[in-house]
């Protein structure tokens, strides 16, 4: 096999894959006797644990290799999207929190049945499902692109192939027996893992950029900044505080994804201090990953690149890992991608397959058959996380072939597909929570209506050319004023 990777590298990957295999036996040894506690963990799990995992389930393979490459082009006002995420998530823990945990909730699409009904629950929990199967599985894609090119040196399919179910079931490991309680004691190896790596990377750019004055040459390139006070810049204050802190409060509150953890805790002050604490720690990690790109900036000054490999345009974090790292450290920043891309597959497995049983399966099945025991759910449940693993695969194949032969980045909509979903969602939990107004038969309209606005301000549809942020902002009043057309009820 044509491979860069030395011995020692070799070494680092085959230890991190022994302690993924011992840990997630020992883990699939926690006792779990139902569906909630397969879900929930029977809200047990410790607020640091839980605060990590979202760290965790927060980065990817695409934040790994994406923050460096932010910074290297522009600099590090990036670093605004957490600052308005720290404001999102005290919001959530405000007035969404206290809601879920009083309800006693497994999803958090159950607010909407207690509002508006069951059939309201089911079609959020749709819109749900089809963004997460587009966006994960080209997250998944992404974190096997990473991987086929640093192991194999090549992305050919069948090499594709092998990093994608590399990282599926590395995922299904800690997901399929445990639960919940599994992927959160995971995600705290997944986010050790990686944030190690990083911090390593740091360390090796900075002392071999020794003699150079590294903070001249930022300062001089406009490479510092930190605020962008503009009106129209990507992450300028108007932006932070309008439609990516609508983006942040959907992320950290209404996506089951990132919820799910939150559920776990034991009550809803350790709730919202594991979400308010995840951003905290989320910061710094951010900001050594801005560095790494900072520094690679600082190292290219003098030496000619093409950030390109087999006509796969590339990061700039990628292409240091394929030409310059040295031996060993290839192999730790190679386990730190996997690592990043487990910790959003395996989330996302107990998330989708929490929605799909809870929220469709069960009430359908109760319905029909009363007596159905609470071991029944607990198989279906596993047998869900089996099927969406299988369902992220497709979708991960479907984006290489799609990149292989379109011009159209399948993978830029699907990562952004989230996001439209996130507006229709919106709007419809806004109505919930902070008016008397809506209805059963507006939400499908409401989720629909967010969607169709965010999609038909994307410039490849009608041409319209308007900051993403602000997409979002008008998804959710389109969204929300849908559902204020219903009548007024307790």
């Amino acid at each position: 096999m044509n491979s860069a990777f030395s011995t020692l590298d070799w070494f680092v990957f085959l230890t991190y894959f022994l302690i993924l295999a011992i840990s997630s036996y020992l883990f699939s040894q926690f006792s779990v006797k139902s569906s909630r506690d397969y879900f929930t963990a029977s809200n047990s799990m410790p607020l640091l644990a839980v605060a990590v995992s979202i760290v965790a389930t927060s980065q990817s393979a695409a934040t790994f290799l994406g923050a460096p490459e932010f910074s290297y082009a522009h600099n590090f006002t990036f670093i605004g999207f957490y600052i308005s995420a720290l404001l999102a998530v005290v919001f959530i823990a405000k007035y969404f929190v206290p809601k879920f945990y009083e309800m006693q909730a497994v999803t958090v699409y159950e607010l909407l049945e207690k509002r508006y009904g069951a059939r309201a629950k089911r079609n959020a929990g749709i819109m749900f499902l089809l963004g997460r199967i587009m966006a994960s599985g080209a997250r998944l894609y992404i974190g096997a692109l990473a991987v086929s090119m640093i192991l194999f040196l090549d992305i050919g399919f069948w090499h594709m192939l092998l990093s994608i179910s590399i990282l599926v079931i590395g995922a299904l490991l800690y997901t399929y027996f445990g639960g919940i309680k599994s992927i959160i004691f995971s995600d705290v190896i997944q986010a050790v893992t990686y944030v190690g790596a990083g911090i390593l990377v740091f360390w090796y750019l900075y002392t071999s950029l020794h003699g150079v004055d590294i903070m001249a040459v930022l300062h001089k390139a406009g490479k510092l900044k930190i605020i962008d006070t503009s009106l129209n810049g990507k992450f300028s204050i108007p932006a932070l505080l309008s439609g990516w802190l609508l983006l942040n409060i959907a992320a950290f509150g209404l996506d089951q994804d990132m919820a799910q953890r939150m559920l776990s805790c034991k009550n809803k002050e350790d709730a919202s201090r594991s979400l308010i604490l995840s951003i905290i720690i989320t910061i710094p990690i951010v900001l050594l990953f801005l560095g790494i790109g900072a520094l690679l900036y600082v190292h290219y000054q003098t030496i000619p690149l093409t950030q390109s490999f087999k006509g796969e345009s590339i990061t700039i974090f990628m292409y240091y890992i394929l030409n310059e790292m040295p031996s060993g450290l290839r192999g730790l920043v190679t386990v730190g991608a996997i690592a990043a891309a487990l910790s959003s597959t395996n989330s996302v497995l107990g998330a989708m397959a929490s929605v799909a049983v809870e929220d469709m399966y069960r009430p359908w099945k109760l319905k029909k058959e009363p007596q159905t025991t609470e071991q029944h759910f607990l198989q279906a449940s596993r047998r869900t996380v089996l099927f969406f693993a299988f369902v992220l695969t497709l979708m991960a194949v479907v984006s290489y072939f799609w990149q292989q032969n379109s011009d159209t980045s399948l993978i830029g909509f699907a990562l952004g597909i989230m996001a439209f979903a996130y507006a229709g969602l919106l709007g419809v939990f806004f109505s919930a929570i902070f008016t008397k107004r809506g209805g059963t038969a507006l939400v499908p309209y409401a989720l629909i209506g967010g969607f169709l606005t965010v999609l038909a301000l994307q410039p490849y549809i009608f041409g319209v050319s308007i900051g993403f942020a602000w997409q979002i902002v008008i998804g959710t009043i389109v969204s929300f004023t849908i559902m204020q057309l219903g009548k007024s009820y307790g």
